[in-house]
């Protein structure tokens, strides 16, 4: 029997008000003398608790790193109780002007080293060569760090390598996270001043798409109010984002008709007898729960990540439900499956968790990346699971309490904010149509409307702009063949994409 199960918080982190700020608050640090100014920075960096480190070379990759590569952790909270862990990776271009951005990665609760990996990073794992035992990496062309220097950040605490130091200060939520993001970018910057000048961006994906606007509200408001040197924020990007709880699910089953996974009727069927609604079902709603029961027959061996790559666990005895799945969907390429017993097991991209797993928890490697010796016996994961939301279930970890965002996009039309927004077009977790009706609800002015955009002159996907100033727009983007997340799946295509539009070139 088809069940549909029902849906069933501000804390703010207190700093220690030290001598230096009675000084450098007065009134605000961008009217200092440029020397005073200074010293206050060198002043608020001795303030901060943290450790920072350069990495010369990586287990696993011969020579050292044709790239800088620092790694760190920064205490953020009251009494610094959650130590966050981040990678950061210098412009392989210009780092003096180039932007500088920090990355977000979904779940939540998973580490960004799958950003830096699998994503947008500069290495990855050479599957070919590599054994559970000994996972070798490979540089990869398409990295954004070409053109930026980038911080990927492992938040909340209990994400990668980020830990806390009670039991407290690992419960949280979306709106404490992203506020302690926030604090953990002030801190950086006042440790690196020399950044406080390039331009700055906000970028993640997945269940990002969330963070990343209530991380740039945090700085606009930190801006307004004069708290200490403004932050040089000039815009954000999205990839496949998680934006709206009720649109982004509810667009799944017309996705899956879009695509062709759905017939006619069956669709006509679930639209007329759920009223478009398919995440909250009243149960005596009998009509609607045997449309859905259809809908789950067609769709069941779909992998959701990316409709045309196959379901990768025939081990696993889980039975898939696409419109009872929760949000551990979200940035994790596991599916649950009907077993397929005949099926032989053949390597996936899912197996990129084992390879990952084996490389982060090895003892060289935490030496080479300086972690700290309270996450000794703490054992590395992707995503960590007692952190990941639950739609229908309340877990004690991590509330998930914005169900919207989009009203944030609204707001930052009004100001001086550049928007890349793009979706891998066979990604059935966020589906590029419920991202494009989010688009569209703004009622922003469309000044190049739909149209392919090209890389080496093929097809990249398609784009649209709205709104058209040097310092005021928003581009949505498809990625042709992407999935979740499309710069996994369509790398070169997206490092163009990213390129092009950090210039204000047209797509």
């Amino acid at each position: 029997m088809h069940q549909i199960l029902m849906q069933k918080m501000r804390l703010q982190s207190r700093s220690r008000l030290q001598p230096w700020k009675h000084y450098c608050n007065k009134p605000s640090s961008s009217q200092l003398n440029p020397m005073l100014f200074a010293v206050c920075l060198l002043l608020a960096s001795l303030d901060v608790i943290k450790s920072q480190f350069l990495v010369k070379t990586l287990p696993g990759l011969d020579g050292e790193l044709p790239f800088t590569l620092e790694t760190g952790y920064i205490g953020v909270g009251e009494s610094d109780d959650e130590q966050l862990f981040y990678y950061f990776i210098e412009s392989e271009g210009n780092p003096e002007d180039d932007p500088l951005m920090i990355w977000f990665t979904g779940g939540p609760g998973c580490s960004s080293l799958s950003g830096l990996m699998f994503e947008i990073g500069p290495f990855t794992i050479n599957y070919a060569t590599s054994t559970l035992e000994n996972p070798i990496l490979e540089l990869v062309p398409y990295s954004w760090t070409k053109v930026a220097n980038i911080i990927f950040l492992d938040q909340p605490a209990g994400s990668g390598f980020s830990y806390a130091k009670t039991p407290e200060s690992y419960i949280t939520n979306d709106t404490l996270a992203s506020k302690l993001a926030y604090s953990f970018l002030r801190k950086w910057l006042v440790d690196h001043p020399k950044f406080f000048s390039n331009p700055l961006y906000v970028g993640g994906d997945s269940y990002s798409g969330k963070i990343v606007p209530l991380v740039v509200q945090e700085i606009y408001n930190g801006n307004e109010i004069g708290e200490e040197q403004p932050l040089n924020i000039k815009g954000y990007t999205v990839g496949n984002p998680f934006t709206d709880t009720s649109g982004d699910y509810n667009s799944r089953i017309p996705f899956a008709h879009h695509m062709a996974l759905l017939s006619d009727a069956i669709y006509k069927s679930a639209k007329e007898n759920c009223g478009g609604e398919y995440l909250t079902v009243d149960p005596n709603n009998s009509l609607c729960i045997h449309a859905l029961q259809t809908v789950d027959k067609c769709l069941e061996r779909i992998n959701i990540n990316h409709i045309l790559e196959p379901v990768c666990d025939t081990s696993n005895t889980l039975k898939s439900d696409l419109f009872r799945r929760d949000l551990r969907g979200l940035d994790k390429t596991s599916l649950d499956t009907w077993s397929l017993p005949q099926a032989q097991k053949q390597w996936c991209r899912d197996d990129k968790n084992e390879y990952t797993a084996a490389w982060a928890n090895r003892k060289d490697v935490r030496e080479a990346l300086h972690i700290h010796e309270e996450f000794n016996n703490i054992e590395w994961v992707r995503c960590n699971e007692s952190l990941e939301h639950d739609f229908f279930i309340e877990t004690p970890s991590y509330a998930h309490n914005v169900m919207s965002v989009v009203g944030y996009h609204r707001h930052f039309a009004d100001k001086k904010c550049r928007a890349l927004v793009y979706s891998g077009d066979h990604d059935m977790v966020i589906p590029h149509l419920g991202t494009l009706n989010w688009i569209q609800s703004l009622n922003l002015p469309v000044v190049d409307d739909w149209r392919p955009w090209f890389v080496d002159e093929q097809v990249a996907g398609y784009t649209m702009k709205y709104m058209n100033s040097a310092d005021q727009s928003l581009i949505f983007a498809t990625v042709k063949g992407g999935g979740h997340t499309a710069a996994e799946f369509k790398p070169k295509e997206c490092l163009n994409m990213f390129i092009r539009w950090l210039a204000d070139d047209t797509l």
